[in-house]
């Protein structure tokens, strides 16, 4: 059994008891028994059939979920851009995805929908994937891809600080904050089920070019020289990961570094095969975004911690020493 297969056995085992283990925790344990009846329609207390059906299970699903985009993301840019720093905001598409969703809050475009918001992020995820292969993304070298990545980044970083300082009043601004944070909290079946086709569209895309990411590992020249469709290649990646990225932002805001510190874990497990590295780095991010969210939950304080905040307090360091290790960009 190849090294990637016996990874990903073993990460979906620890995913699914990292949903387990979120489900009977938080406010008002619920035991087995009763967790039992409730996910199979038995005689469960209505109210904890509620909580834990309508309430829990869509939370610690999004959760999962926009984790295992987010590492899935990361995953097949690092191999694109033979980066072990890359991660969904190195295109600039984080940041012109949640530009989306400040505009929608900002101009109280969210009370013309519920939707609204959500899919002002997407379309803006797409947007930018958009420029970028009008300014010729299929053709440039990805080093002039990052540095086009960086500037879109920083202009709409640069968008959204306007925006919250021209905020028209303290709930305004409130608003866009809990939103750039980053949360998953009081989201719904109905959350998952408007990201849900973009998330399935995005890993399409990116499964389709695991093959190329292998050839890339010899260099871009080396790849097209075994025959290797580059230009395929990035166009699936870049769009795979705009949609990844862009519905996770819709369903959560914004969470940083699991897109990094997932594949640079898996890794030395699949033997650095940036093709099979996809699948492990997703099911690990989404374990390590669960896990976090429920930490959150229980965690004794006043007002709950935002998901955000938590991924950046264990993700930043590991950034840091994942980067201090780095001797080269092939690693």
């Amino acid at each position: 059994m190849s090294g990637r297969i016996t990874t990903s056995i073993g990460l979906a085992i620890a995913a699914a008891l990292s949903i387990l283990i979120a489900l009977l925790a938080g406010n008002g344990p619920a035991g087995p028994g009763e967790l039992l009846a409730a996910l199979t329609g038995g005689q469960a207390d209505p109210l904890m059939h509620t909580v834990l059906v309508e309430i829990r299970l869509p939370r610690i699903l999004t959760a999962f979920v926009v984790g295992a985009a987010l590492g899935l993301a990361g995953a097949a840019l690092q191999g694109l851009l033979r980066n072990p720093l890359a991660d969904p905001g190195v295109l600039g598409v984080s940041g012109a995805s949640a530009l989306g969703a400040v505009i929608a809050v900002y101009f109280n475009l969210a009370a013309l929908s519920v939707w609204v918001t959500p899919g002002l992020s997407i379309a803006m995820a797409l947007a930018v994937t958009a420029l970028l292969y009008a300014l010729g993304a299929s053709a440039v070298s990805t080093t002039r891809l990052v540095l086009v990545g960086v500037g879109l980044s920083s202009f709409a970083g640069a968008l959204m600080a306007l925006l919250m300082n021209l905020a028209p009043n303290p709930f305004s601004l409130s608003d866009l904050i809990n939103w750039l944070l980053g949360s998953v909290a009081n989201r719904s079946w109905l959350d998952i089920g408007f990201s849900a086709p973009f998330w399935i569209a995005g890993l399409v895309c990116v499964l389709l070019a695991a093959p190329g990411l292998r050839a890339l590992t010899l260099g871009e020249e080396g790849a097209s020289g075994i025959g290797a469709d580059v230009p395929r290649t990035r166009l699936l990646v870049i769009v795979g990961s705009a949609l990844l990225t862009g519905a996770s932002v819709a369903a959560a805001g914004i969470i940083g570094f699991v897109g990094i510190v997932a594949p640079h874990l898996v890794r030395p497990f699949v033997r650095h095969d940036p093709g099979d590295l996809l699948i492990p780095s997703a099911l690990l991010a989404g374990t390590m975004l669960v896990l976090a969210d429920t930490a959150v939950r229980v965690l004794p304080f006043a007002i709950e911690m935002k998901l955000g905040v938590a991924a950046a307090l264990i993700g930043a360091p590991a950034f840091v020493w994942i980067a201090a290790r780095a001797r080269g960009m092939g690693e």
